[in-house]
């Protein structure tokens, strides 16, 4: 091909995507009312996967694992339930974690904390919450308060809120309502990920793992869908034809990272570990070399040691990643 028509092929090809990006920036999550009347023009300019950091999707398990799981004796963590959610503060990593009796169907929700997040201490009081069903959580501070979002009795989303991460205060089921704004979502909307932005909160949610939904609030009191279809759906990748869950939303270098769990598996016998990538909180990329994990090694936290991002899974045990060793 000549010089001049590959300079004309690549003036064209720019000129394409300023058009685009300038079309793209007119859309905002807070601008959508529905899924039929979306444009699936933001889709289009999403960074192609060849261009992802690595940092965020490649890692390897730590050769001693798991870190942390149920006691297998007669206490009442004898088992954990996914989802747990860490974060590190002040040097100390700090876990919130959902357990259970193999003969119970109650759940309690537990702490520990940890120096290197490799060796970690139960807190003496645990359990530190067992009013409420409590469990899939996942926990956020905004302006010194701990907000936990967790799953309730048949998969209603609650809210809780702490002044230090032990003691908890139920602030009551997710008041969920339909883009129109007047009228609920019925249950059931369960493992609530929640993402605050710019005086927003966003709330990510599954309804029988067959989808994931994206409501917002200002005063955490009423939460309105951006729209009533969901924004990620099953499929028709084989690694979360049955089911998918969101459990971590990142931001970083501008875009926004999806941790979901999926499922291959019609009965879910086993799950695995997904990402997925948005410039605007609404349309989503999934990553072409997903799973990043799996054989059960799902529900994942990023969490950022100072140094690099490590990868907890919380299925079952707690198992630590770290980023792959360059080849």
């Amino acid at each position: 091909m000549g010089k001049v028509k590959t300079r004309l092929l690549k003036f064209n090809f720019y000129t394409l995507i300023v058009f685009l990006l300038s079309m793209g920036a007119c859309n905002s999550p807070q601008n959508s009312s529905s899924g039929s009347q979306e444009s699936s023009m933001n889709s289009l300019i999403i960074n192609s996967p060849t261009s992802y950091p690595v940092e965020m999707f490649n890692f390897e398990p730590y050769e001693i694992n798991p870190v942390f799981s149920g006691t297998n004796k007669e206490t009442w963590d004898q088992n954990i339930r996914e989802r747990g959610f860490i974060l590190k503060e002040n040097n100390i990593y700090k876990m919130w974690y959902t357990g259970y009796q193999s003969d119970s169907d109650k759940m309690a929700l537990g702490m520990a904390t940890s120096e290197d997040g490799i060796n970690w201490i139960r807190n003496p009081i645990n359990p530190i919450f067992n009013e409420n069903w409590t469990e899939d959580m996942m926990v956020i501070k905004v302006n010194n308060i701990y907000h936990m979002f967790a799953e309730g009795k048949n998969d209603i989303a609650h809210r809780l809120e702490s002044i230090d991460g032990i003691e908890w205060r139920d602030q009551g089921s997710l008041d969920l309502r339909f883009v129109d704004g007047e009228n609920k979502v019925p249950g059931p909307y369960g493992t609530p990920t929640v993402l605050y932005e710019n005086d927003i909160w966003y709330l990510f949610y599954e309804r029988n793992d067959e989808g994931i939904w994206l409501a917002t609030s200002k005063d955490l009191d009423v939460w309105t869908n951006i729209q009533d279809d969901p924004i990620l759906s099953m499929g028709p990748e084989p690694y979360d034809k049955y089911g998918l869950a969101v459990n971590q939303i990142i931001k970083y270098e501008g875009m926004y990272y999806a941790y979901y769990h999926g499922t291959a598996f019609e009965d879910w016998r086993e799950w695995s570990t997904n990402v997925a990538v948005s410039e605007d909180l609404l349309h989503w990329e999934k990553y072409s070399k997903n799973p990043i994990l799996g054989q059960n090694k799902s529900s994942g936290i990023l969490v950022f040691d100072g140094k690099q991002n490590r990868l907890y899974t919380m299925h079952e045990n707690v198992v630590l990643h770290f980023p792959k060793s360059s080849e």
